[in-house]
């Protein structure tokens, strides 16, 4: 008889536990419709970048709120690589990527396997190399000593966008007056 008790103790005490756990679902609220993208501040790796790194160190200036930052990385080990990931105002994917690799494997990686079309794309007045991907697209700009690597999942237009509001810049910032 005792089993028994302990085997209905256990099932009540699973539904106790489930009505609460239910309860406490529909009372705390929850937005099932909101953006999941979690935005960063990139302004402290932006600057420990341009101490470090051995090329001027890319970030936009000016890109309309809607453009938000999401991922950031400078590894002075690996190739000085710099990484600056942004979701664009359609929400696609864009990227900034420099490297003192300046070989087409470092361009395909961070590309995932764009290749060079030989077509350019002018911005500004720079003219940058279009790359064309089953993933990604890429605008390429290859420099004495390192490369910068505009890509993502975005269209070539948003790519431009984000090329043409990039300021390139080396060394301890300059205090603001």
């Amino acid at each position: 008889m005792k089993g028994k008790q302990t085997i209905r103790d256990m099932v009540l005490s699973l539904v106790v536990i489930g009505l609460v756990v239910g309860g406490i679902y529909i009372f705390i609220p929850h937005d099932e419709k909101a953006d999941p993208t979690r935005v960063i501040d990139y302004r402290v790796e932006k600057l420990t970048a341009r101490r470090a790194a051995p090329y001027p160190v890319a970030a936009p200036v000016g890109l309309p709120q809607e453009w938000r930052a999401t991922s950031v990385t400078y590894d002075g080990k690996e190739a000085n690589s710099w990484h600056l990931g942004f979701l664009d105002p359609q929400k696609q994917y864009v990227a900034v990527e420099q490297s003192t690799d300046t070989t087409p494997g470092y361009i395909g990686k961070v590309t995932r396997k764009a290749a060079a079309t030989g077509q350019t794309q002018q911005v500004g007045d720079q003219t940058w190399e279009r790359w064309d991907g089953e993933k990604y697209d890429a605008l390429v700009r290859r420099e004495q000593g390192y490369v910068t690597v505009v890509t993502g999942t975005a269209s070539f237009e948003d790519l431009g966008v984000m090329a043409a509001a990039l300021e390139f810049k080396q060394g301890p910032e300059q205090p603001q007056q």
